[in-house]
Protein backbone atom coordinates (compact mmCIF):
# COMPACT_ATOMS: atom_id res chain seq x y z
CA UNK A 1 0.00 0.00 0.00
CA UNK A 2 1.68 3.29 -0.96
CA UNK A 3 1.92 5.85 1.49
CA UNK A 4 -0.74 8.22 0.62
CA UNK A 5 -3.40 5.71 1.16
CA UNK A 6 -1.81 4.52 4.41
CA UNK A 7 -2.14 7.99 5.45
CA UNK A 8 -5.64 8.74 3.90
CA UNK A 9 -5.08 9.23 0.25
CA UNK A 10 -5.11 12.72 -1.77
CA UNK A 11 -0.76 13.21 -1.69
CA UNK A 12 0.36 13.83 -5.07
CA UNK A 13 2.79 10.61 -6.61
CA UNK A 14 6.18 10.76 -6.29
CA UNK A 15 8.00 10.00 -9.06
CA UNK A 16 9.88 7.29 -9.96
CA UNK A 17 13.84 7.57 -10.37
CA UNK A 18 16.83 7.41 -7.86
CA UNK A 19 16.65 8.29 -4.05
CA UNK A 20 16.30 12.03 -3.77
CA UNK A 21 20.22 13.55 -3.44
CA UNK A 22 18.71 16.63 -0.60
CA UNK A 23 16.67 16.18 2.25
CA UNK A 24 14.30 18.93 -0.28
CA UNK A 25 13.88 16.93 -2.55
CA UNK A 26 12.66 14.08 0.17
CA UNK A 27 9.17 13.12 -0.72
CA UNK A 28 6.35 15.15 1.80
CA UNK A 29 5.27 13.32 4.15
CA UNK A 30 2.32 13.96 6.26
CA UNK A 31 2.87 13.58 10.17
CA UNK A 32 -0.33 14.12 12.77
CA UNK A 33 -0.57 17.80 13.66
CA UNK A 34 -1.52 16.85 17.70
CA UNK A 35 -3.20 19.79 18.14
CA UNK A 36 -5.62 19.51 15.68
CA UNK A 37 -6.08 16.29 15.30
CA UNK A 38 -6.34 13.40 17.90
CA UNK A 39 -3.16 13.82 19.36
CA UNK A 40 -5.37 17.09 21.13
CA UNK A 41 -7.40 15.28 23.04
CA UNK A 42 -4.27 12.84 24.39
CA UNK A 43 -2.40 16.11 25.78
CA UNK A 44 -5.56 17.31 27.48
CA UNK A 45 -5.51 14.47 29.34
CA UNK A 46 -2.26 14.10 29.81
CA UNK A 47 -2.70 17.51 31.57
CA UNK A 48 -5.59 16.80 33.73
CA UNK A 49 -3.51 13.65 34.74
CA UNK A 50 -0.36 15.42 36.10
CA UNK A 51 -2.58 18.71 37.46
CA UNK A 52 -4.75 15.54 39.12
CA UNK A 53 -2.12 14.22 40.60
CA UNK A 54 -0.51 17.61 42.09
CA UNK A 55 -3.82 18.57 43.48
CA UNK A 56 -4.42 14.98 45.40
CA UNK A 57 -0.86 15.10 46.37
CA UNK A 58 -1.52 18.52 48.03
CA UNK A 59 -4.57 17.73 49.56
CA UNK A 60 -2.99 14.24 50.88
CA UNK A 61 -0.14 17.02 52.29
CA UNK A 62 -2.86 18.99 53.74
CA UNK A 63 -4.02 16.60 55.50
CA UNK A 64 -1.49 14.90 56.84
CA UNK A 65 0.45 17.88 58.38
CA UNK A 66 -2.90 19.70 59.03
CA UNK A 67 -3.29 17.28 61.87
CA UNK A 68 -0.51 19.04 63.98
CA UNK A 69 -1.34 22.77 62.82
CA UNK A 70 -3.50 24.46 65.69
CA UNK A 71 -5.12 28.35 66.53
CA UNK A 72 -3.02 30.04 69.25
CA UNK A 73 -5.25 32.51 71.05
CA UNK A 74 -3.09 35.25 72.20
CA UNK A 75 -3.51 38.73 71.51
CA UNK A 76 -7.39 40.85 71.42
CA UNK A 77 -8.13 41.12 67.43
CA UNK A 78 -7.59 37.78 65.80
CA UNK A 79 -5.29 34.04 66.93
CA UNK A 80 -2.84 33.36 65.23
CA UNK A 81 -1.89 29.87 63.77
CA UNK A 82 0.74 27.41 65.32
CA UNK A 83 2.31 23.83 65.23
CA UNK A 84 3.00 21.20 67.16
CA UNK A 85 6.49 20.81 66.62
CA UNK A 86 7.13 18.42 69.00
CA UNK A 87 4.32 16.25 71.57
CA UNK A 88 3.27 19.28 73.90
CA UNK A 89 5.33 21.69 72.16
CA UNK A 90 3.48 24.50 70.16
CA UNK A 91 5.81 27.02 68.10
CA UNK A 92 4.16 30.21 66.56
CA UNK A 93 5.19 33.91 65.99
CA UNK A 94 6.72 36.07 68.70
CA UNK A 95 4.32 38.83 67.58
CA UNK A 96 1.15 36.69 67.96
CA UNK A 97 1.78 36.34 71.48
CA UNK A 98 0.58 39.38 73.71
CA UNK A 99 -1.12 38.14 76.78
CA UNK A 100 -0.42 35.39 79.39
CA UNK A 101 -3.79 33.91 79.06
CA UNK A 102 -3.11 31.65 75.83
CA UNK A 103 -5.60 29.32 74.33
CA UNK A 104 -4.76 26.42 71.56
CA UNK A 105 -7.51 25.40 69.43
CA UNK A 106 -5.81 21.79 68.45
CA UNK A 107 -7.02 19.38 65.44
CA UNK A 108 -10.56 18.45 65.82
CA UNK A 109 -12.03 21.55 67.79
CA UNK A 110 -10.21 20.70 71.13
CA UNK A 111 -9.32 23.95 73.15
CA UNK A 112 -6.45 23.73 76.03
CA UNK A 113 -4.88 26.16 77.99
CA UNK A 114 -0.74 26.90 76.70
CA UNK A 115 2.19 28.38 78.96
CA UNK A 116 4.53 30.55 77.50
CA UNK A 117 8.06 28.26 77.78
CA UNK A 118 10.04 31.42 75.58
CA UNK A 119 10.27 33.93 72.43
CA UNK A 120 12.60 35.12 70.48
CA UNK A 121 11.95 38.81 68.70
CA UNK A 122 14.87 38.68 66.67
CA UNK A 123 13.55 35.52 64.33
CA UNK A 124 9.76 36.42 65.17
CA UNK A 125 9.60 32.85 67.24
CA UNK A 126 7.65 31.61 70.72
CA UNK A 127 7.09 28.18 72.08
CA UNK A 128 4.52 27.20 73.95
CA UNK A 129 3.92 24.33 76.54
CA UNK A 130 0.58 22.19 76.46
CA UNK A 131 -0.43 19.24 78.54
CA UNK A 132 -2.62 17.15 75.97
CA UNK A 133 -1.56 17.42 72.45
CA UNK A 134 -2.24 15.53 69.06
CA UNK A 135 -1.83 12.30 67.49
CA UNK A 136 2.16 13.34 66.86
CA UNK A 137 4.29 15.65 65.28
CA UNK A 138 4.11 16.47 61.98
CA UNK A 139 6.91 15.27 59.30
CA UNK A 140 10.24 17.89 58.93
CA UNK A 141 12.04 18.08 55.59
CA UNK A 142 14.92 19.54 54.58
CA UNK A 143 14.85 23.49 53.66
CA UNK A 144 18.17 23.30 51.48
CA UNK A 145 16.34 21.34 49.05
CA UNK A 146 14.17 24.36 48.31
CA UNK A 147 14.85 25.83 44.46
CA UNK A 148 13.36 29.10 43.29
CA UNK A 149 10.04 28.62 41.99
CA UNK A 150 8.93 25.43 43.72
CA UNK A 151 5.69 24.83 44.75
CA UNK A 152 4.40 25.03 48.07
CA UNK A 153 1.85 25.09 50.72
CA UNK A 154 1.36 27.70 53.63
CA UNK A 155 -0.96 26.03 56.38
CA UNK A 156 -2.97 27.39 59.02
CA UNK A 157 -6.08 27.25 61.09
CA UNK A 158 -8.82 29.64 61.28
CA UNK A 159 -10.83 31.30 65.01
CA UNK A 160 -13.40 28.47 64.40
CA UNK A 161 -11.07 25.88 64.10
CA UNK A 162 -11.22 25.14 59.93
CA UNK A 163 -7.96 24.20 58.46
CA UNK A 164 -7.09 26.64 55.64
CA UNK A 165 -4.35 26.59 52.88
CA UNK A 166 -2.37 29.32 50.55
CA UNK A 167 -0.49 28.13 47.36
CA UNK A 168 2.50 29.55 45.50
CA UNK A 169 5.91 29.27 45.14
CA UNK A 170 9.24 29.94 46.09
CA UNK A 171 9.88 33.84 45.59
CA UNK A 172 13.69 33.66 46.79
CA UNK A 173 15.92 32.15 48.74
CA UNK A 174 19.70 32.79 49.29
CA UNK A 175 21.62 31.54 52.40
CA UNK A 176 22.28 32.58 55.79
CA UNK A 177 20.33 36.00 56.08
CA UNK A 178 20.60 38.18 59.34
CA UNK A 179 16.94 40.32 59.52
CA UNK A 180 16.79 43.94 60.69
CA UNK A 181 15.95 42.50 64.40
CA UNK A 182 19.40 41.03 64.43
CA UNK A 183 18.07 37.67 64.16
CA UNK A 184 20.32 35.04 61.85
CA UNK A 185 18.08 32.49 60.03
CA UNK A 186 20.11 29.66 58.36
CA UNK A 187 18.29 31.12 54.80
CA UNK A 188 16.66 33.57 53.59
CA UNK A 189 13.02 32.49 52.46
CA UNK A 190 11.03 34.50 50.53
CA UNK A 191 7.44 33.15 49.50
CA UNK A 192 5.08 33.93 46.76
CA UNK A 193 1.89 33.25 47.96
CA UNK A 194 -0.80 34.98 50.04
CA UNK A 195 -0.29 34.59 53.18
CA UNK A 196 -3.86 35.75 54.63
CA UNK A 197 -4.11 37.22 58.34
CA UNK A 198 -3.60 34.49 60.93
CA UNK A 199 -1.24 32.24 58.96
CA UNK A 200 2.01 33.67 60.66
CA UNK A 201 2.98 30.92 62.85
CA UNK A 202 1.76 27.98 60.26
CA UNK A 203 4.01 25.96 58.76
CA UNK A 204 5.20 25.35 55.23
CA UNK A 205 4.60 22.52 53.06
CA UNK A 206 7.65 21.32 50.31
CA UNK A 207 6.25 18.84 47.10
CA UNK A 208 7.13 15.79 49.36
CA UNK A 209 4.16 17.05 52.33
CA UNK A 210 7.02 18.12 54.14
CA UNK A 211 7.14 20.72 56.89
CA UNK A 212 10.58 22.80 55.55
CA UNK A 213 9.54 25.99 57.85
CA UNK A 214 7.40 28.35 60.04
CA UNK A 215 6.28 31.19 58.10
CA UNK A 216 5.69 34.86 58.95
CA UNK A 217 5.16 38.91 57.66
CA UNK A 218 6.87 39.59 61.11
CA UNK A 219 10.48 39.87 59.57
CA UNK A 220 10.29 41.05 56.21
CA UNK A 221 8.76 44.39 55.75
CA UNK A 222 5.38 42.95 56.14
CA UNK A 223 6.65 40.36 53.01
CA UNK A 224 6.14 37.02 53.59
CA UNK A 225 8.99 35.10 54.65
CA UNK A 226 9.64 30.96 56.02
CA UNK A 227 11.59 30.94 59.17
CA UNK A 228 13.58 27.19 58.13
CA UNK A 229 13.46 24.23 60.27
CA UNK A 230 16.77 24.15 60.96
CA UNK A 231 16.40 27.85 62.84
CA UNK A 232 13.70 26.83 64.16
CA UNK A 233 15.04 23.45 65.99
CA UNK A 234 17.60 25.25 67.24
CA UNK A 235 15.49 28.54 68.73
CA UNK A 236 12.83 25.86 69.97
CA UNK A 237 15.88 23.45 72.40
CA UNK A 238 17.68 26.57 73.43
CA UNK A 239 14.02 28.08 74.60
CA UNK A 240 12.71 24.88 76.07
CA UNK A 241 16.27 25.16 77.74
CA UNK A 242 16.52 28.72 78.96
CA UNK A 243 13.21 30.30 78.18
CA UNK A 244 15.31 33.13 76.32
CA UNK A 245 17.85 33.05 73.54
CA UNK A 246 21.61 34.00 75.03
CA UNK A 247 23.16 36.45 72.73
CA UNK A 248 26.64 37.90 73.60
CA UNK A 249 26.42 42.29 73.43
CA UNK A 250 29.38 44.85 74.04
CA UNK A 251 27.23 47.24 75.13
CA UNK A 252 28.65 50.26 73.69
CA UNK A 253 26.88 52.83 71.39
CA UNK A 254 28.83 54.01 68.20
CA UNK A 255 28.57 56.14 65.22
CA UNK A 256 30.96 56.58 62.04
CA UNK A 257 33.81 59.69 61.81
CA UNK A 258 36.38 60.17 59.29
CA UNK A 259 39.10 59.08 60.79
CA UNK A 260 42.13 62.38 61.25
CA UNK A 261 44.57 62.84 58.61
CA UNK A 262 47.36 62.46 60.73
CA UNK A 263 46.52 59.18 61.71
CA UNK A 264 45.81 57.85 58.67
CA UNK A 265 49.71 56.95 57.50
CA UNK A 266 49.35 54.30 60.68
CA UNK A 267 46.48 52.74 59.75
CA UNK A 268 45.79 50.07 57.29
CA UNK A 269 45.59 51.26 53.49
CA UNK A 270 42.32 53.02 52.38
CA UNK A 271 41.17 53.55 56.25
CA UNK A 272 39.49 56.47 56.41
CA UNK A 273 36.22 56.27 58.34
CA UNK A 274 36.06 54.56 62.26
CA UNK A 275 33.12 54.09 64.66
CA UNK A 276 33.22 56.50 67.62
CA UNK A 277 32.21 55.33 70.95
CA UNK A 278 29.56 57.63 71.65
CA UNK A 279 28.32 55.75 75.14
CA UNK A 280 29.60 52.86 77.29
CA UNK A 281 27.40 50.86 79.41
CA UNK A 282 27.95 50.28 82.91
CA UNK A 283 29.61 46.82 83.43
CA UNK A 284 29.03 45.72 80.06
CA UNK A 285 31.56 43.50 78.29
CA UNK A 286 33.42 47.07 75.96
CA UNK A 287 33.54 48.40 80.04
CA UNK A 288 35.36 46.04 81.63
CA UNK A 289 37.59 45.75 78.75
CA UNK A 290 38.33 49.33 79.15
CA UNK A 291 37.22 50.96 75.89
CA UNK A 292 36.58 54.50 76.70
CA UNK A 293 34.39 57.30 75.70
CA UNK A 294 35.82 59.31 72.67
CA UNK A 295 37.80 56.23 71.27
CA UNK A 296 37.53 55.25 67.87
CA UNK A 297 37.42 51.53 66.49
CA UNK A 298 38.39 50.83 63.80
CA UNK A 299 39.64 47.15 63.53
CA UNK A 300 37.51 43.96 64.59
CA UNK A 301 39.33 40.82 64.47
CA UNK A 302 41.70 41.88 62.06
CA UNK A 303 39.06 43.49 59.57
CA UNK A 304 38.43 47.15 59.34
CA UNK A 305 35.06 48.18 60.26
CA UNK A 306 33.24 51.32 58.86
CA UNK A 307 29.73 50.36 59.80
CA UNK A 308 27.87 49.43 63.11
CA UNK A 309 26.69 46.19 61.32
CA UNK A 310 30.02 45.45 60.46
CA UNK A 311 30.34 44.64 64.32
CA UNK A 312 26.54 43.00 64.12
CA UNK A 313 28.03 40.65 61.98
CA UNK A 314 30.90 39.81 64.33
CA UNK A 315 28.34 39.33 66.74
CA UNK A 316 26.11 37.17 64.81
CA UNK A 317 28.38 34.32 65.00
CA UNK A 318 30.24 34.76 67.91
CA UNK A 319 29.19 32.53 71.05
CA UNK A 320 29.13 34.19 75.34
CA UNK A 321 32.73 34.06 76.17
CA UNK A 322 34.66 34.32 73.48
CA UNK A 323 36.88 36.80 73.40
CA UNK A 324 36.71 39.99 70.62
CA UNK A 325 39.68 41.11 69.22
CA UNK A 326 39.34 44.83 68.71
CA UNK A 327 41.59 47.91 67.89
CA UNK A 328 40.96 51.46 68.80
CA UNK A 329 42.13 54.86 68.65
CA UNK A 330 42.47 57.18 71.57
CA UNK A 331 44.90 60.46 71.95
CA UNK A 332 46.46 59.79 68.89
CA UNK A 333 48.07 56.07 69.30
CA UNK A 334 46.45 53.23 68.41
CA UNK A 335 45.23 50.64 71.39
CA UNK A 336 44.49 46.96 71.46
CA UNK A 337 41.89 45.87 73.20
CA UNK A 338 40.87 42.34 74.10
CA UNK A 339 36.71 42.41 74.79
CA UNK A 340 35.15 39.13 76.31
CA UNK A 341 31.35 38.60 75.44
CA UNK A 342 28.79 38.67 77.63
CA UNK A 343 25.03 38.41 77.96
CA UNK A 344 23.00 40.74 78.66
CA UNK A 345 21.34 41.00 82.14
CA UNK A 346 17.68 40.08 82.03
Amino acid sequence: MRIEEQLGGGLPSQPSGPPPSHVADAPFVAIPDPVHSSGKGFLLDMTNSILETISSEFAAAAKKAGGSVVAVHARRWMPTSGIEWKKGVVVTVHHGVQRDDIKVLLDGGRTVSAKLAGRDPSTDIAVLRIEEGSSGAPQLGDSTSLRLGHLVLALGRTRRGDLVASSGIIGGISGEWRNRRGGQLDQHIRLDLALYPGFSGGPLLNAKGEVVGINTRGLGHGRAVTVPVATVNRIVEELLEKGHIARPYLGIAMQPVEVPENMRSKLPTQTRVGLLVIHVENGAPAEKAGVLLGDVLFEVGGKTVEHVDAIQDSLSTAKIGDVLQVKVIRAGEIKPVSITLGERAR
